[in-house]
């Protein structure tokens, strides 16, 4: 997946994980990723968005929220524990595995 915009460090392409942030909240959210040298991330997340981004597995989300002129920051998550990479690594296996009916075609034959 190709960031478009802030794209990460060239250096730094083969740690990359696949990240997934819900807004689970009924408020606008900025999420905002600062801790990495030479990168700065910062996306605006609407309630019930799914924000789906590549990280390094060092970097740290920042969540904030507020009102009108002010933000406060409300949470700070590890990338690492943002990854969905495994789940669809999973989710990837699975599929490949034979259906019931290929098996036993198979069986058959």
């Amino acid at each position: 997946m190709s960031q478009v915009f802030d794209p990460l460090p060239s250096d730094s392409s083969s740690d990359l994980v696949l990240c997934c942030y819900v807004n689970a909240t009924s408020k606008i959210q900025i999420a905002r990723i600062t801790n990495i040298p030479n990168w700065y991330f910062e996306r605006v997340v609407f309630p019930g968005q799914r924000l789906v981004f590549e990280a390094l597995p060092q970097a740290q989300m920042e969540i904030h929220c507020g009102m009108m002129a002010s933000a406060i920051l409300a949470d700070t998550i590890p990338c690492d524990r943002l990854r969905i990479e495994t789940e669809l690594e999973a989710d990837l296996a699975i599929e490949t595995l034979p259906s019931a009916s290929e098996s036993l075609t198979t069986a058959v034959d």
